[in-house]
C-alpha cells in the first residue's frame, strides 16, 4: 500500500525581526553583563539565521529601533506589552501563565490557517469532509479543549474524526506525526490524515547571560506547517511524497544537553554546546537501521531534509555523512530565512524539495530532547497527467 504526502503548506506570522537588529537589542539590553553581550554577538552572528518570524509585534518594532531611540521607539502610551517596556524599549520577563495565553490566542488561529490551507490545496481530491483522523503537534504551549479540537471543530471537519495530540515533544516531533498517520492509512486504505504543526518559540525568550539561553534566542522562530496525507488514489496539486520508512534512536549519551522545561517565567531550554559533536558521533548509527531494511545507500540518496536545528548542526550532518552542498542546500535556505520552528521547520524543508518536484528519495532527520534521532526515508513523485 503506497501511502502519500499530498500536499504540504506552511504559514508565518506577519512581524518579520532581521538578525542584525535582534542582535543589538539583545546584545544592550541592561541585564546583559559585557561576556553575555559578546556571546550574544557571536551566537547571533554565527547561527546562519538573516531573519524569522515572531507573533509579538512589539518585538519586531523593539529589535527595528536598537539602539533605544526616544524619537523612533514607542511612546510611553503605547498599548501595554508583557515584553517591551515600552517607554524604555527593554525586554520584559513575564511570567508562564502570560506566555501560555499569548500561546493560546495565536496558536489557535495559526493550526486553523495551516490545516485549511492544505485541504484547500488538495480540493476537490480531499476535502474536510474527507477527513478521518487528526494530529496536531506543538511544544511550546498547552491549552484544552486542545489544538485537534479547535482544528476539527473550525474546519468543519466530520464530528468523529479521530483526534491525537502531540505535546511538548520538541523539535523532532513531526516524524512521530507523521509516522502515526502512515500507520492509520496502512490500517484503513480510506483513511485521510491531517498533521499540523505549530511552534510560537518567541514566546519563550529570555535576556540572560548563560549560553544555552543565548543560543535559544539566536535560533528560535514562531511557524505552522501542515500536510496532508492517504493512501487513496486521489489527484494531488502536484508532486507527491510516498512515506516509506521511519525510524527512532536515542543515542546513548547526551539527555542532559538537549532539553525542555516549564519555568516560572516561560520554558526553558537547555541546548549545550556539546549537541553537534553528539549527532556528529551518533547519526551513522542512527540511520543505519533504516537503511539496511530499504536496502538504500546514503551515497546513492540524492535529497536530504535535515532539521536546520542550527548551522553547526547542519555542518556536523553534512560532513560526517558525506553530503554535497546543494543537498544541504534547503535546509540551510529555510534556517537562513525563518530560523528553527521546532516541530514544524522539518516540514518547511520537505515543502521545499516538494515544490522542486525533483523525483527519486528524500532522507530526512530531526532531533531532539533525549537525545533522540528521528529519520525517515520518503519517495518524491513528480506530478502525471493532471495528478499527483
Amino acid at each position: 500500500m503506497t501511502v502519500r504526502m499530498l500536499t504540504i503548506d506552511t504559514v508565518v506570522p506577519e512581524t518579520v525581526i532581521h538578525q542584525e537588529d535582534v542582535t543589538r537589542l539583545f546584545a544592550e539590553q541592561p541585564g546583559m553583563n559585557r561576556l553575555g553581550s559578546r556571546l550574544v554577538r557571536s551566537a547571533f552572528g554565527g547561527a546562519g539565521v538573516a531573519t524569522r518570524h515572531t507573533v509579538l509585534p512589539e518585538l519586531g518594532l523593539a529589535a527595528a529601533t536598537a539602539p533605544h531611540d526616544a524619537a523612533r521607539a514607542p511612546q510611553a502610551d503605547a498599548a501595554p506589552s508583557p515584553f517591551v517596556d515600552p517607554a524604555t524599549g527593554h525586554l520584559l520577563s513575564p511570567g508562564t501563565h502570560a506566555r501560555n495565553q499569548l500561546y493560546t490566542q495565536n496558536a489557535r488561529e495559526l493550526f486553523v490557517t495551516a490545516g485549511r490551507a492544505a485541504l484547500e490545496s488538495t480540493a476537490p481530491g480531499i476535502t474536510a469532509a474527507d477527513v478521518t483522523h487528526v494530529v496536531t503537534v506543538s511544544c511550546t504551549g498547552f491549552f484544552a479543549p486542545g489544538p485537534d479540537v479547535r482544528v476539527a471543530k473550525d474546519l468543519g471537519l466530520p464530528a468523529d474524526v479521530k483526534r491525537m495530540h502531540l505535546g511538548f515533544m520538541g523539535c523532532n516531533a513531526a516524524f512521530p506525526a507523521l509516522q502515526a498517520a502512515a500507520t492509520a492509512c496502512r490500517a484503513d486504505p480510506e483513511a485521510v490524515v491531517l498533521v499540523v504543526c505549530v511552534e510560537l518559540c518567541t514566546l519563550h525568550l529570555h535576556v540572560r547571560n548563560d549560553t544555552d539561553t543565548i543560543m535559544g534566542n539566536a535560533l528560535f522562530a514562531d511557524g505552522a506547517a501542515a500536510a496532508v496525507i492517504t493512501a487513496r488514489d486521489v489527484p494531488a496539486p502536484g508532486p507527491t511524497m510516498e512515506l516509506v520508512d521511519f525510524e527512532t534512536t536515542l543515542a546513548p549519551v547526551g539527555e542532559e544537553e538537549l532539553a525542555w522545561s516549564v519555568g516560572d517565567e516561560g520554558f526553558e531550554m537547555i541546548l549545550g554546546t556539546y549537541v553537534p559533536r553528539i549527532i556528529d558521533d551518533h547519526v551513522s548509527d542512527a540511520l543505519a537501521p533504516l537503511l539496511e531494511r530499504t536496502g538504500e545507500r546514503v551515497p546513492d540518496i540524492g535529497q536530504w531534509a535535515v532539521h536546520p536545528g542550527g548551522r553547526s548542526i547542519l555542518d556536523k550532518v553534512e560532513s560526517r555523512l558525506g553530503l554535497a552542498a546543494e543537498q544541504m542546500a534547503p535546509s540551510r535556505a529555510v534556517l537562513s530565512e525563518v530560523g528553527n520552528m521546532s516541530s514544524a521547520t522539518i516540514l518547511f524543508v520537505l515543502e521545499r524539495l516538494l515544490s522542486a518536484g525533483m523525483p527519486g528519495t528524500v532522507a530526512a532527520m530531526a532531533f531532539g530532547p533525549g537525545l533522540s534521532i528521528e529519520s525517515a526515508l520518503l519517495r518524491l513523485v513528480p506530478a502525471r497527467d493532471g495528478r499527483g
